[in-house]
């Protein structure tokens, strides 16, 4: 599927709790279809994960699903999206990881009979192929038992599936610190673009056979990475702004291989994906904070068609164990975006606008989040006729808001920062205008200790 125009090419349309194309699940979720759901995301505390210790592994998990989702029922939740991200070595040992997915589902199973609660199950293997290096991406080990925990999972009853897939990502680190926009360009649209068609049609295949949901991919460790390493003032705002808008193009590809949402929770760039694709979009903002710090803690909320909170160890609070407390904060959360959305999209859109305005000019990377900037940077991509060039525009789009937003007085930019608007506009410039020229560019100037042309269908030259 190649998308060629906006499903929202109207920006009160993009609006939390409405997609153009819900979706719903086996036990009746409309994600999309009027409602923002909780999304509940976990994970262990400090703790070796191996045979001797699985027991101790599963009570945890066991722990978590029971206590969170009776939570859940005594708040009167409409239901409930459940994340299973797992560690390392749950998808280096398929088995580990299958076995919390039985404990999960059956949790789910023993809440929806003794509460009434309906749920599903995202199920998130971590993407171990960059474990050897330079990553071995399309054959081996790692990809061997990733594409058999998500075959099993998919088989026992897992109904949405995601990855935080790093194809690209060990070009791309570097490319950040150097604040290397080509580099930036050449690991998420013609690297990350090609890995993403190589897994995401195999995810396809896991799907169809059973009966599961392909939901979306994110470029966590690309445009998250960028905003943490901004927010440790190690790279500037304004460039970890641009690198947002250009992992478009690449967590796009998903969609273009038959996803269809609920986006991954930590894609901040989901916004431009919903307005292109019109499927449902998990968010995560304020609620992430026990797993990074931000600049976007309300305004991702004007997007979400699921609410999440990121990865939050099983470890014990005041109130109780920190999964079930996120579990209520968010289903408060819901229940305003919701209060808003029965009171009619007058009152919806004015939710979103203080979600937004609260935000978004006090730093650049809200700024490109704003309604209008997801417009303005979505129409750009699906304008482009390939990967390369809707990356470049995607770029050349965002300095453009950042300098208009700036110059309307709009968006704090610190004045250290707005030389980067300059040499960002000079690297686009520097670029050649077709793909080809550009991958024999970027290729001479990449470390080939770092990647194998090959495992991305490129040719050493």
């Amino acid at each position: 599927m190649r998308f060629q125009r906006l499903a929202f090419p109207n920006a009160d349309d993009l609006l939390f709790g409405t997609a153009a194309k819900p979706l719903v699940t086996r036990h009746g979720l409309r994600l999309g279809g009027g409602l923002v759901y909780p999304e509940l995301n976990f994970t262990l505390p400090p703790m070796e994960i191996t045979a001797a210790t699985m027991r101790t592994v599963v009570r945890h998990y066991e722990g978590i699903i029971k206590d969170a989702l009776r939570r859940a029922a005594e708040l009167e939740a409409p239901g409930v999206v459940i994340e299973f991200e797992t560690l390392p070595p749950m998808t280096a040992t398929p088995a580990f990881g299958l076995e919390i997915v039985r404990v999960l589902l059956a949790g789910m199973d023993e809440a929806r009979r003794t509460h009434g609660i309906a749920s599903a199950l995202r199920m998130t293997p971590n993407d171990n192929r960059e474990f050897t290096r330079p990553p071995v991406l399309r054959s081996g080990e790692h990809l061997e038992r990733m594409l058999e925990l998500f075959e099993g999972a998919a088989g026992a009853g897992a109904e949405l599936l995601s990855i935080e897939s790093v194809g690209g990502k060990e070009l791309h680190d570097e490319a950040l610190m150097n604040c290397d926009l080509g580099q930036v360009i050449f690991s998420l649209c013609v690297l990350g673009v090609r890995d993403m068609e190589f897994l995401w049609k195999r995810l396809a295949g896991i799907a169809a056979r059973s009966g599961a949901v392909c939901a979306g991919d994110t470029a966590c460790g690309f445009g998250n990475t960028a905003m943490v390493l901004a927010e440790q003032r190690m790279i500037p705002r304004v460039f970890a702004a641009v690198v947002r808008a250009v992992s478009t193009v690449r967590t796009l590809v998903a969609y273009e291989n038959g996803a269809v949402g609920p986006g991954k929770d930590c894609a901040y760039e989901n916004p431009y994906l919903k307005a292109i694709t019109g499927f449902p979009m998990a968010m995560e903002g304020k609620t992430s904070a026990c797993a990074h710090f931000s600049p976007l803690g309300n305004i991702a909320a004007a997007y979400a068609d699921t609410w999440s909170n990121e990865s939050v160890q099983n470890v014990r609070l005041l109130a109780g164990m920190a999964p079930t407390c996120y579990m209520e904060q968010l289903i408060y959360d819901c229940r305003l975006m919701n209060r808003a959305l029965a009171e009619g999209k007058a009152a919806a859109l004015t939710l979103r606008r203080w979600l937004v305005d609260s935000d978004a000019g006090l730093d650049p990377q809200a700024w490109v989040l704003t309604p209008e900037s997801v417009l303005a940077v979505a129409r750009s991509v699906v304008e482009a006729p390939d990967p390369y060039r809707a990356g470049l525009a995607a770029a050349r789009c965002a300095v453009g808001l950042l300098r208009d937003g700036h110059a309307a007085g709009s968006v704090k930019i610190a004045r250290r920062e707005l030389v980067f608007l300059d040499s960002m506009t000079a690297q686009l410039d520097a670029l050649p205008s077709d793909e080809g020229s550009f991958i024999a560019q970027q290729m001479a100037l990449a470390d080939p200790a770092k990647y194998l042309p090959s495992e991305y269908g490129l040719r050493a030259g």
